[in-house]
């Protein structure tokens, strides 16, 4: 895919987070679209905190939901855009899902340490090192717009409100 192909899938996730979340980092808008052969097969917000469940994320709700269109669990040649980038849990999804591009908006640096699990490893080394070598990893498309989003690195937030602490 091209540069504008992926702003422009990008924006789709950014706007479908913003839709379904608002702009507020405390509702965390993560979105999550995955594209395969030029079409949107599913998309996704985050629903940790409404469904009490923390395998909610957004990548996983789109992996859930791609699998109930698609009628399969396998991805292959698809693209996975996520407006954070992903953790850990979701970085193994995509690699069991067979996805082949994982292509991301803000990055660790973007946003407040809170959204990571490890503050010393990075999940784009799962990636990088994952079980297949055919995964392609693009991250800090439109970053900015979708750091916005979220808590960023400087900001105060009250130890209560932090995930993964």
């Amino acid at each position: 895919m091209s540069q504008a192909d992926d702003e422009r899938w990008m924006r789709v996730a950014i706007d479908h987070a913003i839709a379904e979340k608002g702009t507020d980092p405390v509702n965390t808008p993560i979105g999550a679209v995955i594209v395969h052969d030029g079409r949107e097969v599913a998309r996704a917000v985050n629903h940790t905190a409404e469904d009490c469940d923390p395998t909610a994320h957004a990548e996983i709700e789109a992996i859930r939901q791609a699998g109930s269109a698609e009628g399969q669990m396998r991805f292959e040649g698809a693209t996975l855009y996520s407006t954070l980038q992903p953790c850990g849990m979701c970085s193994f999804a995509s690699i069991w899902a067979g996805v082949s591009r994982v292509v991301y908006g803000a990055g660790r640096d973007d946003v407040h340490e809170m959204y990571f699990e490890d503050r010393h490893l990075s999940t784009l080394d799962y990636l990088a090192d994952a079980y297949k070598d055919d995964i392609v990893l693009e991250g800090g498309v439109l970053s900015d717009e979708c750091a916005r989003l979220y808590f960023r690195p400087w900001d105060d937030v009250p130890e209560d409100m932090q995930a993964n602490t």
